[in-house]
């Protein structure tokens, strides 16, 4: 790339410390409105960025690629999650595209057991009795769940997340179970304390408690579709802190609302803001608005990992975070 201050286009509003950085190091266009912007705007932002950096709510097709013209060359994506990019579309017209690895496994794997502790301890109806103020008084039958120690919690998709939800589910003493695309090595098996299942279905129909933790791919799309949904315990519960794609929302919403499953703990949902109205009605659902990752610290690190991408390319060097359709 020329010596010149490269042209970065930011779609939405980012950490105070972030757009501070980013604007000393590039010639950024910041946003003042906090939207998404449609599709239209994207494309004309494309259009006159040597780097967008945009996030999960920016869904960037190929037919959209197609009309960016010749000037971008990076998409910086602030975030982990790449399936709202069409990569080997960018790859075949020579843009590029990074991501932000890593930053929130901590961040996630709590909001996981957040939606584990809530579903299971009906948290949030005890919550909505105090604040309407309808609490009767303490009763020995009121507001019963379920224990969370010695349940059995089946980890689906192994790879940081997972691994990090384990941990932290071994500490309340659940079982750790898990299914993987590749078997973890034996000494991080031990260390987990953690069961492996070659067959998803065998080890769905056997668990307490399903976390989904694995990415959004052509392969993951509707993972947990009907049929597997039908394998679970009628008094298992399932949360999903990864992509809401990997979840069939419909079918699950029909057997909440059957008794078929217990509960879920949402925090990603199938069609991105547009939330199965039924699901709101249910007592037995715990729903976020995608806060898994929604900390200032690793909110900021996440901004931080953006610029050491967009610095090493602006250097003439590949980013650190690259990702290829390979990794997908």
């Amino acid at each position: 790339m020329p010596s010149q201050r490269l042209s970065v286009v930011v779609t939405r509003r980012l950490p105070e410390a972030v757009e501070t950085r980013m604007s000393e190091l590039f010639n950024v266009e910041l946003r003042e409105e906090d939207r998404p912007l449609t599709r239209d705007e994207l494309v004309d932002a494309m259009r006159r960025a040597d780097v967008l950096v945009p996030c999960i709510a920016d869904k960037i097709d190929g037919g959209m690629l197609g009309q960016a013209g010749e000037r971008l060359k990076l998409i910086a994506n602030y975030g982990a999650g790449v399936d709202h990019v069409d990569v080997a579309t960018a790859r075949q017209r020579g843009i590029l595209v990074s991501n932000t690895p890593g930053v929130m496994t901590d961040d996630t794997a709590d909001m996981a057991m957040a939606l584990i502790l809530s579903v299971l301890r009906r948290v949030p109806e005890g919550m909505a009795v105090m604040q309407q103020g309808n609490w009767a008084g303490w009763a020995p039958t009121a507001f019963m769940g379920g224990r969370v120690g010695g349940k059995r919690l089946g980890i689906l998709g192994m790879g940081r997340i997972g691994q990090a939800v384990a941990k932290r589910a071994a500490a309340f003493g659940m079982q750790v179970h898990y299914h993987n695309r590749r078997r973890l090595h034996e000494d991080i098996e031990n260390a987990l304390e953690a069961t492996y299942w070659e067959s998803l279905d065998q080890m769905i129909a056997r668990m307490d408690v399903i976390s989904v933790n694995c990415p959004h791919t052509p392969s993951t799309f509707h993972l947990m579709n009907a049929r597997r949904l039908k394998l679970m315990k009628p008094e298992a519960v399932i949360v999903n802190t990864s992509r809401g794609e990997v979840i069939d929302e419909n079918a699950l919403t029909r057997m909440l609302r059957a008794g078929e499953i217990a509960g879920a703990g949402l925090d990603v949902f199938e069609k991105g803001r547009e939330v199965n109205p039924r699901l709101r009605e249910l007592q037995n659902v715990v729903l976020l608005p995608h806060m898994g990752s929604a900390t200032r610290e690793g909110r900021i690190e996440m901004g931080e990992k953006v610029l050491i991408n967009i610095k090493t390319f602006a250097d003439g060097h590949r980013p650190p975070d690259l990702v290829v359709p390979s990794m997908l």
